[in-house]
């Protein structure tokens, strides 16, 4: 349970600075297309992941971790589209992916490892 609850305040600190960012660029910026998306699929993955942890079953569990693991891959490429459109500069884009790519890795572990777990039981005949 400690690995969830590593992931649900990394994935919270995360939305709040992408709803940060997503102010900064509708204002200093006049960017509001690509800066919606962003907004939309950054902020997911906590609520994806606050279901997955509130889930019925493990499988329910894994589908939702999934879920907030592929939205987490889509905030990172409107991250790539603003900066190399230059609505972020290179520090920004760096301190924020870096974010993005730590919780994409730790997304990547528990999925797999739960995946793994799930699979293995599917493996031992009942006794």
């Amino acid at each position: 349970m400690k690995e969830e609850n590593t992931v649900m305040a990394k994935a919270k600190k995360f939305a709040i600075r992408i709803i940060k960012l997503y102010k900064y660029l509708c204002d200093d910026k006049t960017e509001y297309v690509l800066s919606k998306q962003l907004l939309r699929s950054g902020t997911s993955i906590g609520a994806n992941i606050s279901e997955a942890i509130c889930g019925i079953s493990r499988k329910d569990f894994l589908s939702k971790m999934y879920i907030a693991f592929k939205e987490c891959a889509e905030t990172l490429y409107w991250l790539e589209l603003l900066h190399e459109t230059e609505y972020l500069s290179d520090s920004q884009f760096e301190s924020i992916s870096s974010d993005c790519n730590e919780l994409h890795k730790l997304l990547s572990s528990i999925t797999k490892s739960v995946s793994n777990s799930i699979n293995s039981e599917l493996l031992i005949p009942n006794s």
